[in-house]
């Protein structure tokens, strides 16, 4: 069982270190400073070095010594991303490259005037997709879905630093009423962002097999897309060398109230993904349930 606790890593103080880093001394400067921090976390976080390991060893099949040196290297490059999205929404947008892949999939969705879902995962930045989304389409809107678990003392100081955002968030709730605010996006041509990978104790899920081993995943995103008669699309911002970033759209064949075949779809696509860009699959916890028996 792939249960996610809805904690984000992170400290108030720690982004306000590397905000200061950024702002005074570059994100080069940043990235340095990040090596101390990702070292920090590869010594003393023990239960999320025991699953980063078996992700690289056991799902991708690394040798454990090359395994043992990708944990690190994931740390460093989660840190990378977020310094990026830092920085980005502090105004330091023209200090990034980037490359747009599937754009027209994504202009002929909003054309057709129907709204449309898009499916991300926790890998690469996708956070930072709003920019991408102003340069192709100015006036398109994004609305993003989800459970509001970022600690909110940190996300209230992100947003005194950041460039006014148009993303607008649609909380999920207990009584369902998230499911009208969907409808009312889509009827005004507005996309709907869901992320694919994250289950939690208590919500309906579906079992798929993910990296050659069955893992659980959040039934709800695959539920509403292949209900809606709308274009789904899967959409991931990732990160690429000399601070340049580049955006992949690809739609998915949809069958209407087929949520297993949409899945399927989405764990193959993420998969390719996460075979092109292993360091950055940013799940630190017990993705597949291997550790269950033993906590």
């Amino acid at each position: 069982m792939s249960e996610w606790d809805g904690k984000s890593r992170g400290t108030l103080l720690g982004y306000k270190i590397f905000v200061f880093c950024i702002k005074k001394l570059g994100v080069r400067t940043a990235y340095f400073v990040l090596y101390f921090v990702a070292t920090y976390y590869f010594l003393f976080l023990k239960k999320s070095n025991r699953v980063t390991f078996y992700y690289f060893n056991k799902r991708l099949g690394y040798s454990a010594i090359k395994a043992r040196k990708m944990v690190f290297m994931s740390y460093y490059t989660f840190g990378q991303t977020l310094i990026d999205k830092t920085a980005i929404s502090a105004g330091m947008r023209d200090r990034f490259t980037y490359e747009f892949d599937g754009v027209q999939t994504l202009l002929r969705l909003l054309e057709e005037k129907k709204g449309g879902v898009l499916i991300s995962a926790h890998i690469g930045n996708f956070e930072i997709a709003e920019y991408f989304f102003s340069e192709i389409a100015p006036e398109s809107q994004v609305n993003l879905v989800t459970s509001d678990m970022e600690h909110q003392v940190i996300k209230e100081y992100l947003s005194s630093l950041a460039t006014a955002s148009k993303v607008k968030f649609i909380i999920i709730k207990e009584d369902l009423s998230h499911i009208y605010e969907i409808n009312g996006a889509l009827a005004n041509n507005e996309l709907i962002c869901f992320t694919g990978d994250r289950y939690m104790d208590g919500v309906k899920n579906l079992k798929e097999v993910f990296l050659g081993k069955e893992t659980t995943f959040p039934a709800g995103p695959f539920l509403i897309a292949s209900r809606l008669r709308v274009p789904v699309v899967f959409v991931y911002v990732m990160k690429e060398k000399n601070l340049h970033y580049h955006l992949y759209a690809r739609e998915a064949e949809v069958k209407h109230r087929d949520e297993k075949g949409l899945l399927q779809a989405y764990v193959q696509n993420v998969e390719t993904m996460v075979q092109r860009y292993p360091l950055q699959w940013f799940n630190y916890f017990d993705f597949w349930g291997a550790f269950k028996k033993t906590e």
